[in-house]
């Protein structure tokens, strides 16, 4: 592994297409690069905004204030990929599941479902009557890269949705969830399906929308085992891929699971492009279990509190490992809010020079 000076490679840089092009496994003269969570806390001109803006649903529906945001690291960084700045809950209210975001709490929602009334009562989405700010964010997000960049959208999978829908907010163990499986095991069923309908229906929004890739968050669905995995997560992950798939067949889709380092071969069964791998795996071995599969990750973040000459070493080892080819360059997990900015610059431009 070699570097090169930027002016040797700045003419090679610039290329629009680049993370479109290892999306779909073909050549490119370096590993594209973006991150988890890119607009947010670590950075100065995010913290500002918010002390201006501090509902965090604010910030992410109303469009001039969510383009900005997802603009702060374009304008920083030159990512090559630009992520819509929203929450996996997004289209909860348009299916009839209201929700909120306290900063300090995060999200709740205070008419957890429990039953089989309440789950009859959902309603399919129409994103163009619920959500019309995202048509608003993502056309205006491509207009404004130039074409520097590719743009992402984002879901959120039917298990993980379905946590927060069952437990009412952010859990430790998922003890209530888990308890519907385990004795509701119907119940749990046809949430889902509604869940990855109303999902499915939203990806494909985003892409009529503008965005170029669709990132799928199952944040949750490693805390399973792979036995519960193949039940209530898998199936659900699929039918999510084949109808957006069944539209548009072209656009990548990225599936990321936390603590997925046993679950990769399952993983790799939904039909998406791109699995993201965290770091609790070495990259040369996923590589060995995805086989063709492209891979997006996984420096562990808390790297880029380290010193440069550390951050240099960890991201090269990564790429290294990667490969050549079908790689996307990225964390393993969101970037954490102590992350030094000069820290997060020197990353990217290791990564543009890496050859």
């Amino acid at each position: 592994m070699t570097l090169t000076t930027s002016l040797d490679r700045s003419s090679r840089i610039n290329n629009s297409d680049r993370l479109l092009q290892a999306a779909r496994n073909e050549p490119v003269d370096r590993p594209p690069v973006w991150i988890m969570r890119q607009a947010g806390r670590y950075l100065k001109a995010y913290r500002e905004l918010r002390q201006k803006y501090p509902s965090f649903q604010e910030r992410a529906e109303t469009p001039d204030l969510a383009v900005e945001i997802s603009l702060q690291p374009f304008h920083a960084f030159k990512p090559d990929g630009v992520i819509l700045f929203s929450d996996i809950l997004t289209p909860l209210p348009g299916i009839g599941i209201p929700f909120e975001i306290i900063e300090s709490q995060g999200p709740i929602l205070r008419q957890p479902i429990r039953s089989q009334t309440q789950v009859d009562a959902l309603i399919p989405l129409e994103p163009e009557t619920t959500l019309p700010f995202i048509r608003q964010i993502l056309s205006t997000l491509r207009q404004e890269v130039k074409g520097q960049a590719t743009v992402l959208g984002f879901v959120g999978a039917p298990w993980t949705l379905a946590t927060y829908a069952v437990e009412g907010k952010n859990s430790v163990d998922y003890s209530l969830i888990k308890c519907m499986a385990f004795r509701e095991p119907a119940l749990l069923h046809r949430l889902l399906n509604k869940l990855a309908e109303a999902i499915a229906t939203y990806a494909k929004y985003q892409i009529d929308c503008g965005a170029q890739v669709i990132q799928i968050f199952d944040s949750w669905a490693g805390r399973l085992t792979p036995q519960d995995y193949e039940t209530f997560v898998l199936p659900y992950q699929q039918q999510v891929v084949q109808q957006v798939k069944a539209t548009y067949p072209n656009v990548p889709l990225a599936l990321c699971v936390h603590d997925s380092a046993s679950i990769l071969h399952l993983m790799s069964q939904t039909g998406v492009d791109i699995i993201h791998v965290d770091w609790t795996i070495d990259m040369a071995h996923a590589r060995k279990q995805l086989g063709e599969i492209v891979v997006q990750g996984n420096l562990d973040p808390c790297v880029l509190l380290g010193t440069q000459a550390f951050i240099e070493q960890r991201t090269l080892d990564v790429i290294g490992k990667a490969g050549t080819k079908g790689h996307i360059m990225n964390l393993g997990q969101g970037i954490l809010h102590t992350t030094p900015e000069e820290n997060v610059a020197f990353f990217f431009e290791t990564v543009k020079k890496a050859v």
